[in-house]
C-alpha cells in the first residue's frame, strides 16, 4: 500500500462514524445506508489526491458525503418506485423516547436535501461557521436557515 492509499485508509477509519451519520440521515434502510457509505467513500477516493487541505479533513469528508447523498437522493426521487414491504418491523419499540426520535426523523426526512444536511450538521453540534463551510453558505445564513427549518418542522403534520 502506497502513502496515498494508507493516508486515505486512515482518514476513512478515523471518520467512519461521520460518514455513516450523514448516510443514515438520507435513508433508514441498512442496505441503502451501506450503499450510500460505499458511494461516499468512492467519491472521497476520487478527490482525495486533490484535497488541498484548505479546510479540515473532517469538513471535507462531511462535504463529500453530503454531496454524494444529496445527488443519489435526487436521482432516487426522480426514479421513485414503491419498495417491497414485509410488513414486519423487527425494531419496533414503543417507548416515548423512541416515538419522539422516530417522529423527528420522519419530519427531517421530508425536508429538502439541503435543509436536511444543515439539520444533520446542527444535530452533530457543529458551529454555524463549520456548517457554513461545509454547505457553502455564510454563517448568518446558517442561523437564518436553521430558524426557518425549525419552524417548518414544528408546523409539519404527522
Amino acid at each position: 500500500m502506497n502513502d496515498l492509499e494508507s493516508r486515505f485508509a486512515q482518514a476513512v477509519k478515523e471518520h467512519k462514524s461521520t460518514i455513516y451519520t450523514v448516510c443514515y440521515m438520507f435513508s433508514k434502510d441498512a442496505d441503502e445506508v451501506n450503499d450510500l457509505f460505499q458511494e461516499a467513500v468512492i467519491n472521497m477516493w476520487r478527490g482525495f489526491e486533490g484535497f488541498e487541505k484548505r479546510s479540515d479533513i473532517k469538513t471535507w469528508i462531511y462535504r463529500v458525503a453530503l454531496n454524494t447523498c444529496i445527488s443519489i437522493d435526487r436521482k432516487k426521487r426522480r426514479n421513485a418506485t414503491e419498495p417491497l414491504s414485509m410488513n414486519i418491523n423487527l425494531f419496533d419499540d414503543r417507548d416515548d423516547d423512541t416515538r419522539q426520535v422516530d417522529l423527528l426523523r420522519k419530519r427531517i426526512s421530508r425536508l429538502q436535501p439541503f435543509d436536511r444536511a444543515i439539520v444533520l450538521l446542527w444535530l452533530e453540534n457543529m458551529s454555524y461557521e463549520e456548517i457554513g463551510q461545509i454547505v457553502g453558505i455564510s454563517t448568518s445564513s446558517v442561523g437564518t436557515r436553521l430558524y426557518r427549518i425549525k419552524e417548518q418542522l414544528k408546523s409539519m403534520n404527522d
